[in-house]
């Protein structure tokens, strides 16, 4: 009998959906998790746990084949699409999640949210139909300059007034899109200034979340993002945010051609947050390479004998435990450009943690 009910809600949710304000379904889709919880002592996936953590996706492009670094075929975003809406996940707005962590609440176990950078032309004619007959909210990160000079392959600005209306989350990329951590900082402060501007104007609001074009940034680029009100920021670095994350460099799982098969969306969605304290080096731009590196693991995090860490270039590398302390030793230089390690541990159930850290090095 608790299936038939479960099956009779959340049918007659997404019928509805489309036809509701983005925060009636949230708020709706949340009542159901909570009635369910009461009703069933066998309790689906979406239902096991409360929690203080939640996966965030990435997209750029859909069915563009030219561009299959930025690219998610058509097919794999349906095959992505179904599992996200098989009643193991909950979909909410990525303004919502960041409140609730903010505020020290939790979320539905397997909470995910949707983002999608750059606002590219095919986000409005593949992704949002087919996001919008779901009833899926996502957020949609804008790089102001392309949008204003209406570049070829780009979204315009009733595109986005048309999203915006729907109840589609705005976020800010910048005006330019340029690697910041290579600007000085008045030039940052004038990309933000001059992408918050047109917003207001085309808009008529000033986003409160943010993306670092390529997931690249500086402390110094951190400092300034928080300085211009933004309420948290997003990098592209792997890994499953939580309440005690930094709230200005929060992970997101990137999919494309190459890394969008189903077995790495599951790995995503399903996945904990590896929590961690006194990170080294603080920065991502490297004055040391290879660098000294390390981390706290938070009280909990166990078994500390499983974590794991891989190099962009390195694979597999050596960690050193003392105590709660991991420190991480490359065996060489990063490459220059842009490099990853990533950290997970085994949490039982076919689920892992997840921390990782992007570096730059030019």
């Amino acid at each position: 009998m608790t299936t038939n009910i479960s099956f009779f809600l959340m049918t007659a949710l997404q019928k509805i959906a489309n036809k509701l304000p983005m925060h009636v379904i949230t708020a709706v889709t949340l009542l159901v998790v909570s009635m369910l919880t009461i009703l069933s002592p066998q309790k689906s996936l979406a239902q096991e746990l409360a929690r203080d953590s939640a996966s965030v996706i990435m997209y750029h492009r859909f069915g563009e084949d030219r561009y299959p670094s930025t690219n998610i075929r058509i097919a794999q975003f349906e095959e992505h699409l179904e599992l996200l809406t098989n009643g193991d996940y909950t979909v909410l707005p990525l303004p919502d999640i960041i409140e609730t962590l903010q505020a020290g609440g939790t979320l539905p176990d397997r909470t995910v949210a949707i983002t999608i950078d750059d606002a590219y032309l095919s986000v409005y004619e593949q992704a949002w139909p087919r996001l919008k007959e779901l009833g899926l909210p996502f957020t949609i990160f804008v790089a102001t300059n392309p949008v204003e000079k209406n570049r070829r392959g780009y979204m315009s600005w009733d595109m986005l007034r048309e999203l915006q209306g729907e109840g589609v989350t705005i976020g800010s990329q910048t005006h330019t899109h340029p690697h910041l951590h290579r600007k000085s900082a008045d030039e940052v402060r004038q990309e933000i200034t001059t992408s918050n501007q047109l917003f207001l104007e085309e808009l008529g609001l000033r986003p409160e979340l943010f993306a670092y074009p390529f997931g690249e940034y500086s402390k110094f680029v951190v400092d300034i993002v928080k300085e211009a009100g933004f309420v948290a920021a997003f990098g592209q670095n792997s890994g499953i945010m939580h309440s005690q994350d930094r709230m200005f460099e929060l992970p997101r799982f990137a999919f494309n051609e190459n890394y969008g098969t189903m077995d790495r969306l599951e790995l995503a969605i399903n996945g904990l947050p590896l929590k961690i304290s006194d990170l080294t080096p603080e920065d991502m731009v490297l004055t040391e390479n290879p660098p000294l590196y390390g981390f706290t693991l938070h009280e909990g995090m166990r078994p500390q004998g499983q974590l794991r860490c891989f190099a962009s270039g390195y694979g597999k590398v050596d960690v050193s435990l003392i105590g709660q302390r991991a420190e991480i030793r490359l065996p060489g230089a990063l490459k220059n450009g842009r490099s990853r390690i990533n950290c997970t541990m085994p949490a039982g159930q076919n689920r892992w943690r997840w921390f990782s850290r992007q570096f730059l090095t030019d």
